[in-house]
This record gives C-alpha cells, sequence and structure tokens, in this order.
C-alpha cells in the first residue's frame, strides 16, 4: 500500500486528502485537511454479522488537544468524556453516513475522528464527513457515496455565500448553514441565522448542494489516483438481511388490522393496540419458525406498521391522530409557571409537554469551554433533559445522552439570535428544558417552553421564538409535506425538519433526511408551510405573555453595572483583596471587576446600590468647588488632612481651620472630627488643598493655656513630614474578584 496524496482548492480554501500511510490495519483510513487543520477518520467493519434488526453504527469525535497546543485540564491532565461539540460533530458525521447503507446491512461499522491539527482558523468538524466517505470507499464498505458536508455563510452586507467560512468570517456571517449528503441529494441539515427569510434560505440551500457536489468530485479524483497506484478498489462482500417472501406474505396480511390499530390519537393507547396486534401476529408463527426467523419477523412486523401509516396519509390525507395534514396539535401555554424561580415556562402541544425554567447568575457565572476550537465560553446556555418517564418506560437516569446534547443545542441556537448583548442585559442565563411529556417535536417544544421563560424572567428579547418540527410522507408515487410531527410520524416517515424562528426570520433550522427526491419545489413548501406553523403557535404564546416582562423577579439577582478607570482597579480591590471583600461583607452584594474597567454588582437592589455607591466613591476624583463632610485622619504643625472619600485625603492648611491665627492645630481639631471643607485646589500630582467652611474663632494663647496645664492633645496619627495632601497607598495586586 503506497500514500496517495490529492490537493486542491475549491471556493478560496486549500484542501488536501491523504491514505496509505496511518492505521493501516482499519479497513479504511484517510488523513482530511483544510488549511493547517488535520483530521484522521478511521473505518472499521467488523467481520461477522450482528444479530440485530437495527444497522450497528457509532461514530466518535476524538478532541485531542495536542491539537492546539494545550494541556488538558483537570487532574488526569489526559482527555476524558467529550465536549458537547464534540459530540454535536460525531452527530454531524454519523447522520448523512448512517442512510447511505444498504437496507439489511448488520455488520458493526465504528468510524473515529481524531484531530491531530486544528489551526485556530479552518473548522475540523464539516470536512470529517469527507473523511469518512473517503475511508469508505478506500476500505470497500458498500455506501452510497461519496458524501460530503460544508459549512455555508453570508457575508451580510454584500449578500455572498461563503463555503466552509474561516472563524474570523463566521463571526461577521449573519448565517451558519451545515449542509450533508451526496452530489445529487441533502440528507442531512443544521443552521444558525440571525432572521433569515425562507427566500434567502432556500438559495443558501441550493448553494450549499452545488459545493457538496464539488467536493464529491475531488472525492472520485483522489479515488482515481489511488487506483492508479494501488490497484482497483474491490467492494467487500456483506451478507445482508433480506426479506423473506413467505414471512412477508403472511405478516403483510394483517394491514386492515394494522391500519384499524394505528387511529388512535393517545400514544400509550395505539402503542398498545400496536404491540397487542403484532404478538398475536407472532402467536401465528410456530415455535420452530419464530425461532428460525426472529429477525425476519421483528423487520417485518415493523415493516407493516410503517407502510400502514404512510399510506394512510397519502390515500385519505388523514394521520394517525385524525389530523390534517397541516394541523397542529392543541397547544396550551403557561408563563410563570413555577413560583420564587427568576422565570419559568410551560409549554404542551398535544402529548408533548415541556417545562422550561430559566436562571440569572453574574456575567462571571459563564460557561468555560476546554475545546480545541478558538471559543472560550458561552454566556448563554441551553440544557434539554430527556428522562425515560416523559415516554412511559424505565431507563437509567444519569449524564445527558447525545440525543438531549443535540435537541438542547438545537433549541440554544434558536434563541442566541435574540438574546440581549451584555451591555443591554448584563446577566449570565441558563434555561432548562425538561421534557414532561414526549411524542414528536420535544426539542421544538423546548424552543417555546424557553421563550416564554426567558420573558417571564423579565429577559429583554429582541422578538420572541417559537418553533415546528415538519415531516415528509413519499409512498406509492406520492408525496405528503406534515406539520407537527408526532413520534411515529418521524420514526417510520422521511424526513423530519425542524424550523424555529421570530415574525422576522428564520433562527434554526436542522434536518435529516431519508428521501433522495427531496426537491426544491418539496423544500419550498416545507418552509412555508412550517411559517404558517410557527407564527399561528407564536401567536397563542403572545396570548398569554405578550412582551417580556419590564423588570426582573425579587428572587433574581439585581445587577448593575459601572464602570472605572482602568488605573484605579487595584483601589477598588485593595491589597489582597481586601477593599473588595469589605464592600461585598459590609452589604452583602457580589461584586466582579474586568480588565478593561467593567463592574458588574449583584445583590438585592439595596446591597447592590450601596456597594456601587462604595465603589464610585473609591474611584472618584474631587473636583475644584465640591464641598464635603470629611473626617481629621491626621495631623501635622502645618495643617490636617482630611478625608474625603475612602482613601481620598485632602489638606487643610493650618492657616484655615479657624479664624484668625491658630498656633496649634491641635487647640482646634482632633483626630476623627467632622469637619465641611471646600477643595479649593488639585495639582496636576492629584494633591487636594482644602478650605473649612464656618470656620470657628481662633482660641486666644491657646497653645500657652495647654501647656500651664500639664495639657497636650494626644498625636494618634502622623503624616510623614513634607506631606501636603494626596494619595498614599501601597501598590496594590490585581485580583479578579
Amino acid at each position: 500500500m503506497t500514500k496517495v496524496t490529492h490537493e486542491f482548492d475549491l471556493y478560496g480554501k486549500h484542501y488536501a486528502l491523504e491514505a496509505g500511510e496511518l492505521a493501516k490495519q482499519a479497513t479504511g483510513a484517510c488523513i482530511v485537511k483544510c488549511g493547517d487543520s488535520t483530521v484522521l477518520l478511521t473505518a472499521v467493519v467488523s467481520k461477522e454479522r450482528k444479530d440485530y434488526d437495527f444497522f450497528p453504527l457509532t461514530v466518535d469525535f476524538i478532541e485531542k488537544m495536542y491539537a492546539v497546543g494545550r494541556i488538558p485540564g483537570g487532574y488526569l491532565k489526559r482527555e476524558a468524556r467529550p465536549s458537547e461539540k464534540a459530540t454535536l460533530t460525531a452527530r454531524m458525521i454519523d447522520r448523512p453516513l448512517r442512510p447511505s447503507f444498504p437496507e439489511g446491512f448488520r455488520n458493526e461499522v465504528q468510524i473515529v475522528a481524531t484531530s491531530l491539527v486544528a489551526d485556530q482558523i479552518n473548522a475540523v468538524d464539516t470536512i470529517s464527513v469527507m473523511g469518512a466517505s473517503a475511508a469508505l470507499h478506500i476500505g470497500g464498505v458498500p455506501y452510497e457515496g461519496p458524501l460530503a458536508c460544508v459549512r455555508i455563510g453570508r457575508n451580510p452586507e454584500t449578500g455572498e455565500f461563503l463555503v466552509n467560512p474561516t472563524y474570523s468570517e463566521r463571526d461577521h456571517s449573519d448565517l451558519d448553514l451545515e449542509l450533508a449528503g451526496s452530489a445529487t441529494f441533502i440528507s442531512m441539515l443544521e443552521a444558525g441565522a440571525h432572521e433569515i427569510s425562507e427566500e434567502d434560505m432556500l438559495s443558501a440551500m441550493a448553494f450549499g448542494q452545488e459545493a457538496i457536489a464539488a467536493f464529491c468530485e475531488e472525492q472520485k479524483k483522489f479515488f482515481a489516483k489511488w487506483e492508479e497506484v494501488n490497484g482497483p478498489i474491490e467492494k467487500r462482500s456483506y451478507v445482508l438481511d433480506e426479506p423473506i417472501s413467505e414471512v412477508h406474505e403472511r405478516i403483510f396480511a394483517h394491514y386492515d388490522e394494522m391500519s384499524a390499530a394505528l387511529k388512535d390519537a393517545d400514544k400509550q393507547s395505539r402503542m398498545t393496540k400496536v404491540a397487542d396486534l403484532m404478538e398475536a401476529i407472532k402467536a401465528e408463527f410456530t415455535e420452530e419458525e419464530q425461532e428460525a426467523w426472529s429477525r425476519a419477523i421483528a423487520v417485518e412486523l415493523k415493516g407493516l406498521e410503517k407502510h400502514a401509516m404512510r399510506v394512510m396519509v397519502v390515500e385519505t390525507g388523514e394521520r394517525v391522530d385524525g389530523r390534517a395534514a397541516d394541523e397542529i396539535r392543541p397547544l396550551m401555554v403557561k408563563p410563570d409557571y413555577l413560583p420564587l424561580v427568576h422565570g419559568s415556562g410551560l409549554f404542551q402541544r398535544g402529548q408533548t409537554q415541556v417545562l422550561s425554567v430559566c436562571t440569572l447568575g453574574m456575567l462571571n457565572e459563564w460557561q468555560r469551554l476546554d475545546t480545541i476550537e478558538p471559543v472560550d465560553g458561552k454566556r448563554y446556555i441551553h440544557h434539554y433533559n430527556f428522562p425515560p418517564f416523559c415516554t412511559g418506560e424505565t431507563g437509567r437516569m444519569g449524564s445527558p445522552k447525545r440525543r438531549e446534547i443535540g435537541h438542547g443545542a438545537l433549541a440554544e441556537r434558536a434563541l442566541l439570535p435574540v438574546i440581549p448583548s451584555e451591555d443591554e442585559f448584563p446577566y449570565a442565563i441558563r434555561v432548562v428544558s425538561e421534557v414532561m411529556e414526549s411524542n414528536g417535536s420535544s426539542s421544538m417544544a423546548s424552543t417555546c417552553g424557553s421563550t416564554l421563560a426567558l420573558m417571564d424572567a423579565g429577559v429583554p428579547l429582541t422578538r420572541p421564538v417559537s418553533g415546528v418540527a415538519m415531516g415528509l410522507i413519499q409512498e406509492n408515487g406520492k408525496t405528503v409535506v406534515l406539520t407537527d410531527i408526532q413520534g411515529l410520524e418521524d420514526f417510520l416517515g422521511d424526513m423530519d425538519f425542524k424550523v424555529t424562528g421570530t415574525v422576522k426570520g428564520i433562527t434554526a433550522m436542522q434536518m435529516d433526511n431519508k428521501a433522495t427526491g427531496l426537491t426544491p419545489e418539496i423544500l419550498r413548501q416545507a418552509l412555508m408551510q412550517a411559517h404558517e406553523g410557527r407564527m399561528f403557535i407564536l401567536e397563542k404564546m403572545l396570548e398569554q405573555i405578550p412582551a417580556p416582562r419590564e423588570e426582573t423577579k425579587e428572587t433574581a439577582p439585581q445587577i448593575l453595572s459601572l464602570s472605572i478607570p482602568t488605573d484605579k482597579i487595584r483601589d477598588v480591590i485593595g491589597s489582597g483583596g481586601k477593599v473588595i471583600r469589605g464592600i461585598q461583607e459590609d452589604t452583602g452584594a457580589t461584586v466582579d471587576i474586568q480588565e478593561d474597567g467593567s463592574v458588574f454588582i449583584a445583590g438585592t437592589l439595596g446591597a447592590a446600590e450601596a456597594a456601587a455607591e462604595r465603589i464610585k466613591a473609591i474611584v472618584k476624583v474631587p473636583e475644584v468647588g465640591e464641598e464635603y463632610a470629611g473626617r481629621v485622619v491626621g495631623i501635622q504643625p502645618f495643617g490636617a488632612f482630611i478625608e474625603l472619600l475612602p482613601g481620598k485625603d485632602g489638606l487643610l492648611h493650618i492657616s484655615r481651620v479657624a479664624q484668625g491665627r491658630v498656633e496649634k492645630i491641635e487647640d482646634v481639631l482632633s483626630i476623627g472630627d467632622e469637619v465641611k471643607v471646600r477643595v479649593l485646589e488639585v495639582d496636576e500630582k492629584g494633591k487636594i488643598s482644602l478650605d473649612r467652611l464656618d470656620k470657628p474663632e481662633a482660641p486666644a494663647s491657646s497653645g500657652k493655656k495647654h501647656e500651664e496645664h500639664g495639657e497636650r492633645r494626644p498625636r494618634r496619627e502622623t503624616r510623614r513630614p513634607g506631606d501636603n495632601g494626596g494619595e498614599h497607598r501601597q501598590p496594590r495586586r490585581h485580583h479578579d474578584a
């Protein structure tokens, strides 16, 4: 086996495909590069066929921190569980590959993507699909390829589309659209957008399909080079699960019974009827037949359910719950559902019910990310939980599964474009969507529930967001687009197409497609039908809460923000954090100081205001003409030092402490006395000269009188000779409170 490399340029970026040098014991292996970003893709197919009634494909994306020259955090200092981004990338690779394998393929397939270099300019996620496709092809694995994935961005000023934009280009794009598939059809789609119109999204999808075709063509050139050097690629032979005609005929003879069992709007009741029917059909087979044909029987029973549901839709226009194709299930919308929490909302559509809860916190509570991407963290966080009880089942409770991470990311992406900026709303924001019941489209219910929770919490969203899931049935040469699909229509249908947005445009999309005949006309119909559906849902939401609440809840932290000069940060923090700790202990507020001088103060409104006043006093520079009620903090023969503000002193000269001549300042003032003064002068070094208001008469022969009686005022605090005002503090270490 000889190493083969194919380099090419497309849409302003340089790419390379390499094979024949690394991981040669895998069924197939390929390195894919964009710029210097490099990923190794390996594919291994088990030699034995598994006794499953499903295709056993697993995909893992491994983030290696050495790819960005970093040592992993944590005690073990090695890569542990995958980050959410790694999980989402693995899903991105899986979704276009899974439907490309032949029906009945039961050998176990594992795809592993290992990041070797992440140049912090070009992303490694989309190119991994092309690498996986090449690894499968070189390994002789039967699949419908080549496949590729592209990210489409858009310059908002010129409207120009970008293919696989750099991180910098993505920062200035109003679209982040990821598409994967073959040269002729799209099988997977993910999108985030800043309220883009349906027409613009369709144009971006059409452009993306052309780009996918271009990358598939480059793979073909690579395969041709490989065969020139290493000989023809021979497709491996795998035994497929093929239908047994006798089993098929005996099971499909119960078509009418299955159609009747499916016609039930209640999910649990319908599932019970279908399960009972399947058990009755299975009982018609002898024990010997059941043992010999166990897998075929299971496959055909599921096939009967799928066929009956699909024929019902395309032939009668009626769905299993009696709805029309474009009809949305009954809605229930309840904002402010829970007491005490910062914001909450219950959203129910049919038998899908989600409770979303919003929590507000200090900006320093943002989520820090440790990934190979040049992203430090995020301020808006959405988490989605799908416990087994929401489908009436038992199961393991623990860390979120890939599906939960993917659904949470979709709802987060849907709302991110309308979240206010830090300047407008200086909070970290977390929303948790708890799925209470599920019968399809729980991610879209999470989007709607999260909008309710955010508005209830007083988060000033740019515009509210709603979402709906669309489906597709292609059967007997007919096509029907479904609005608001339920679980059965998702599982047995040809497409799951989720769309979220505002009245202005689309904010997020996700699609998994099994239909090769998905034309632009069908996509247009699905998007327009989705627009009507989500506008209907949004109207019902706004009937219950027409706008974000004007103020946050009393239970939420009140956050005040102010800006201080950067050279005053150390004064506010104090030596070893002494000053800022004192402010927090005295007021009960929490103070967060940023390196640019931004200060965020959280607490009850009174506590936050008290802390803000303390900080303002520390950084304030007194101005000529201002009057203060100061305290005597030091005495020298030439005058008294008066504390005007915390840490801010001025000199009241002996000639200005009283009317008339004062021989000794102790005759008039003592440490701790309160004095009303006016600022006379602030010199270029910041030293302050004061004049006393309401001067008393100078005492006659006060100094002699004290000496006669043997009295002398104690001098409890003195200044160094030569001091005449200004600040006298040790340099303080910059400390992040």
